[in-house]
């Protein structure tokens, strides 16, 4: 167990770090809400002077004058709600936004006979409950031109980094430069928060992503808009952002991104993007492995998994599609990665997944070009029998492969087919139902030549 300078635990650091960062952010919050007040109390003070007699009128009249002056300078800030709880400067140079998101999540499952021989300890054949995601989080912009985030995951029984960064913006030519533990810059899906996309999870070749790890990125729009790219040098880290090994596990992670067609404020466009990233690897002291959940969370079964493979590095390749057309959409991408490993030249391993979704009452999929990825959506009504607003309703189907067999490594082939109806009673809250079939062949470490697995799972969130 990692041992901090003060011979705390890791495990016993990490939330009180959390604790203690939250109660400083509030505080100076509340600070600065003081501060905003401050101006009232001393009108208040002229007018027990007046009253006392201690100050003439004309010394009031002109005290009144000063206090005006100074309530009508930029410093006060104000508090409102925009899909979450926000404090704004009236400069608006400063705003910074505390939320937090819960997902609850319920599955049952239904194995086949060589599934649950195979993965008998995994938690695959039966039905639970838990909290897939408890977060809270700190983010804004100060000074007008710099920006942070600090976000703290609560669901796994311990405190966990998701996004700690701090960063620079509006820099010419260069745009954004961020520093901290973040998400690489690679995959359409992966990019877009867990709050947003289509099925409660990302899809099987979600495996290749890097996700998030420490390191620096750049980024910038372009075309007004219509293109983003982003690079960034990465070191791959454990959940709380630290990491420590003889030979460093580097990777170096880019993604381009363009939109030919986007009219009506994003309500039809198509959206293309291409993702790399390279990991630096050393076969005598590090390994690569490959593996998924069928697409559900509440099991640790992995029905497709490499293993641990001794690489001297790894090329993740990640062309993407997606397209808006009113309440329809389609969205895909292709990941392949090639490992250098030392049983053969390079091992490669592939996966894509494409889905289709439509809502019933007329939304569509909003886009965030500063970032091409999808963002929240916001139903015409809110869920209000009384005024006849029920929501929004979104239907949505996909496909996805995972093919980790090559070289004498036999990962497994799986493919899924999910099925997904989403409710959106509101723009922070949203109901999922999903059903899962997930089929695996050719997993002969586990002697599986074909299997499936029926998966039925729901979740309810909020967030803001």
């Amino acid at each position: 167990m990692m041992e901090s300078s003060e011979g705390l635990p890791q495990r016993w650091r990490a939330p009180r770090f959390a604790v203690s960062f939250i109660m400083f952010t509030l505080w100076i919050l509340w600070a600065g809400l003081a501060l905003a007040d401050e101006k009232s109390v001393a009108e208040k003070i002229i007018e027990i002077l007046r009253a006392n007699g201690q100050i003439s009128e004309e010394q009031y009249k002109e005290l009144v004058k000063e206090a005006g002056k100074e309530e009508s300078k930029p410093n006060d800030f104000r508090v409102y709600w925009k899909e979450g709880i926000r404090f704004e400067s009236e400069d608006r140079k400063t705003e910074i936004k505390a939320g937090g998101v819960i997902q609850t999540d319920w599955a049952a499952f239904d194995p086949d006979e060589e599934v649950d021989a195979a993965f008998s300890d995994d938690d695959i054949d039966g039905h639970g409950v838990e909290f897939r995601r408890a977060r809270l989080f700190v983010e804004g912009t100060i000074y007008e031109n710099y920006e942070f985030k600090s976000e703290f995951e609560f669901a796994e029984g311990d405190v966990d980094f998701t996004d700690v960064w701090l960063g620079m913006k509006n820099i010419p030519y260069v745009g954004r430069i961020r520093v901290g533990h973040q998400k690489e810059p690679f995959s359409l899906e992966e990019l877009t928060s867990s709050k947003f996309i289509t099925f409660m999870e990302r899809g099987l070749p979600n495996a290749f992503s890097p996700g998030r790890n420490t390191g620096l990125t750049l980024s910038n729009q372009e075309l007004n808009g219509l293109m983003t790219w982003a690079m960034g040098a990465f070191y791959e880290t454990d959940d709380f952002g630290d990491s420590f090994a003889d030979f460093s596990d580097y990777q170096a992670t880019a993604r381009i991104t363009g939109l030919p067609w986007y009219c009506e404020d994003g309500r039809e466009l198509v959206h293309l993007g291409l993702s790399y990233s390279h990991k630096f690897r050393d076969s005598d002291e590090t390994t690569v492995r490959f593996s998924a959940r069928p697409e559900a969370h509440l099991t640790d079964a992995r029905l497709a998994d490499t293993g641990s493979i001794a690489t001297d590095g790894v090329d993740l390749f990640n062309p993407e599609f997606a397209m808006v057309y009113g309440p329809f959409s389609l969205q895909g991408e292709y990941f392949q990665a090639l490992v250098d490993s030392e049983a053969d030249d390079y091992t490669d391993f592939y996966g894509f997944y494409v889905f289709a979704s439509y809502f019933l009452t007329g939304e569509h999929r909003p886009y965030k070009t500063s970032s091409g990825a999808f963002d929240r959506v916001k139903p015409r009504q809110n869920f209000n029998p009384v005024k006849g607003g029920w929501g929004a309703w979104e239907l949505g189907v996909r496909y996805s492969r995972l093919d980790l067999n090559d070289a004498g490594i036999t990962g497994g082939r799986e493919q899924n087919y999910t099925f997904g109806l989403n409710w959106y009673p509101n723009p922070n809250m949203r109901v999922m139902f999903n059903y899962v079939l997930a089929q695996i062949e050719d997993r002969e470490d586990l002697g599986i030549d074909d299997a499936d697995v029926n998966i039925f799972e729901s979740r309810f969130q909020v967030d803001f």
